[in-house]
């Protein structure tokens, strides 16, 4: 099992920043991916961006050039940098982690951008 812990969520204007964190503890051994999904009121939970064990990374178009990924290997740390924020980020913001074919999930931690 792994165990993902988020923290850096909150309240934040317009143009303003934020930066997520996501620790992984537990059988991390294996973990290919670790990433950001977020999920807005009465929508389904959306990629942000996520990140292999190589360096590559994946972004949503929404976020290209306003959201920065990285990451920690030694602290199996995964960081989530938000410039720019919009009234249309705000959403629960969930850590995601792929070891082997399971998924796994962090409690969520939620970010509210106001006009």
């Amino acid at each position: 099992q792994v165990q993902l812990v988020e923290s850096g969520g909150g309240l934040v204007q317009a143009g303003g920043s934020l930066r997520l964190s996501c620790a992984a503890s537990g059988s991390v051994l294996g973990i290919r991916h670790m990433g950001w999904y977020r999920q807005a009121p009465g929508k389904q939970r959306e990629l942000v961006t996520t990140m292999a064990n190589d360096g590559s990374t994946n972004y949503a178009d929404s976020v290209k050039d306003r959201f920065t990924i990285s990451r920690d290997n030694a602290k199996i740390t995964v960081y989530l940098q938000m410039n720019s924020l919009k009234p249309e980020d705000t959403a629960v913001y969930y850590c995601y982690a792929k070891r082997l074919v399971n998924e796994y999930w962090g409690q969520g931690t939620q970010v509210t951008v106001s006009s």
